[in-house]
């Protein structure tokens, strides 16, 4: 295992080879402070997202922290996984930013932080919430898009507002926009995907007048609007004409950003040099497209998302990137904001183009290192007689935001880097069971344990999944708190206390960036301007 200083790092970062800057704390504390470029990988979950983050065994591969030791150990795991060009930040964050260099805040950062520079000099036009809410009730002919994905539409929107995820916006406009004259809001939760939708519809050149909601539905929050739970509105298939006007829009930003296509067997010439050379092949579709059929190898990136989240679907800067859908237009407006972004070898797929069997069903991440048969198992049922019985607690190892979505009853939230304490503090059982959602992460935990624990441990076969589809119930709410719930960073939204306050930060946090961006050498975004 390799070390690097900090200097010796700003000078790798800058050298145009392929590099992975990877995080090994939990989600909270890397979201206090971080490098801009780096991606969050908790020690604890490394082996599920390391195939899919760093694909290539011989990447160059950097991990970081704030010093407690957890860099070390992440990079000696992924060692001894194959990797073998992989090294350790010395001094952590705090070396980092003693040498001169920036650090942020928050999570997803080069998205968000991209998309303020986007309204800057492309200059994407918005309006205030109560600017909207003034034509809403003068009953102005206006649409509504909310571009986050549909769960979160649904869990929070503006009165009115249809549910059009990112990638979905120009595919999906022309059926869904009454009349030229109609003017087009779209929103989101902060500003990133407001921005990056409207100046996407612009892009692709529709001739009405186009807006982004100036901080989204925070704004409207604190203006004292109703924010609607549990909205359904969705677009309309896709016309031929509706097609047609998309195709057009996505031809005229391939253009603009210089977006290849590629045919199948480019992509296998591609796949043949992956012992030099990344790549990532992500289909940009929704994820029930994607679920009902698909390419081999291929995995499930929603356009919208990908772009708000690229850091976490894309660790490897310098990588190449093809981006697949069934036409090309989704494709070629999430390629068109990754090339922007600082990915320069992006290119477009479509799989009318692509002959051969289709894959079905959800991408698995593999579980790197793993070997099932080194665990003990039990199925749903006995677990269910088990707990009756008084014979077994429950840990459930999934993020905190599931937990409190839903649990087994009675299971204890903790995470796999803190288990050994966790388990400590359990009543007296005659066994533990390990659960997570397909059992894979319990699967490591307790082959982590091995012998070392002081009592039987099992893993949840098929994990909470088989749980719930054998119709058993499930518990809501933070009620077993095992561990410390740092393995996620929450929303503004979803801080109970001082949410408002929380919102207002937020967004004078987001707001911000585009200043930051302007002085940091790191950064790697060319915004295209027609």
């Amino acid at each position: 295992m390799d070390r690097t200083s900090a200097q010796d790092l700003k000078t790798t970062l800058k050298d145009g080879g392929e590099i992975a800057l990877l995080d090994a704390r939990e989600e909270m504390t890397f979201g206090k402070r971080h490098l801009l470029l780096a991606s969050c990988v908790p020690l604890s979950r490394m082996e599920l997202m390391v195939d899919d983050l760093v694909p290539r065994r011989g990447t160059r591969v950097v991990w970081c922290d704030d010093g407690g030791g957890l860099a070390d150990k992440a990079a000696e795991r992924m060692a001894k996984l194959g990797y073998t060009e992989v090294a350790v930040l010395v001094g952590g964050i705090a070396a980092w930013e003693k040498a001169g260099h920036r650090v942020y805040s928050g999570v997803h950062v080069p998205s968000k932080a991209f998309a303020e520079v986007v309204e800057h000099e492309a200059g994407t036009p918005w309006i205030t919430a109560e600017e909207l809410k003034s034509l809403i009730d003068g009953k102005a002919d206006i649409a509504i898009y909310d571009s986050r994905s549909y769960e979160e539409y649904n869990n929070n929107s503006i009165p009115g507002a249809v549910s059009v995820p990112g990638a979905e916006l120009v595919y999906r406009f022309a059926d869904l926009t009454p009349s030229a004259g109609t003017m087009v809001v779209v929103n989101c939760g902060g500003r990133t995907r407001s921005i990056i939708g409207a100046q996407s519809l612009i892009n692709a050149g529709f001739r009405n007048r186009i807006v982004s909601l100036k901080d989204g539905t925070m704004a409207w929050h604190l203006s004292g609007q109703q924010v609607v739970n549990g909205a359904t509105r969705r677009p309309p298939d896709v016309s031929e004409a509706g097609h047609e006007a998309a195709r057009d829009g996505a031809a005229r930003v391939a253009k603009l950003c210089d977006i290849p296509r590629l045919d199948r067997v480019t992509l296998d010439a591609l796949r043949g040099e992956t012992d030099s050379r990344t790549l990532y092949a992500l289909d940009v579709r929704t994820p029930e497209e994607y679920e009902a059929g698909h390419l081999p190898g291929v995995r499930s990136a929603p356009g919208g998302q990908l772009v708000q989240e690229t850091d976490n679907h894309i660790a490897v800067w310098g990588a190449r990137v093809v981006l697949v859908d069934d036409d090309g237009v989704r494709a070629t407006m999430t390629a068109s904001w990754l090339k922007q972004m600082g990915w320069t070898e992006v290119a477009v797929l479509t799989m009318d183009t692509s002959p051969g069997k289709l894959a079905k069903g959800p991408h698995v991440p593999k579980a790197l290192g793993f070997d099932a048969s080194s665990v003990s198992t039990i199925d749903a049922e006995t677990l269910r007689d088990r707990l009756k019985a008084g014979k077994a607690a429950v840990v459930d190892l999934d993020y905190s935001r599931q937990y409190r979505k839903g649990h087994i009853p009675g299971a204890y939230f903790a995470t796999r880097g803190r288990l050994v304490d966790a388990l400590k503090k359990l009543p007296k059982t005659e066994a533990v069971v390990l659960a997570s959602p397909d059992g894979a992460l319990a699967g490591l935990a307790a082959a982590d344990l091995g012998k070392d624990a002081n009592v039987p441990i099992l893993v949840l076969s098929g994990g909470t999944k088989a749980w719930t589809a054998a119709g058993f119930p499930i518990e809501e709410g933070a009620t077993h708190m095992a561990d410390e719930a740092d393995d996620v960073w929450l929303s503004a939204r979803e801080r109970g206390k001082n949410r408002e306050e929380a919102m207002r930060e937020y967004l004078a946090w987001e707001i911000d960036l585009v200043n930051q961006m302007a002085t940091d050498d790191d950064q790697r975004f060319k915004v295209a301007t027609s």
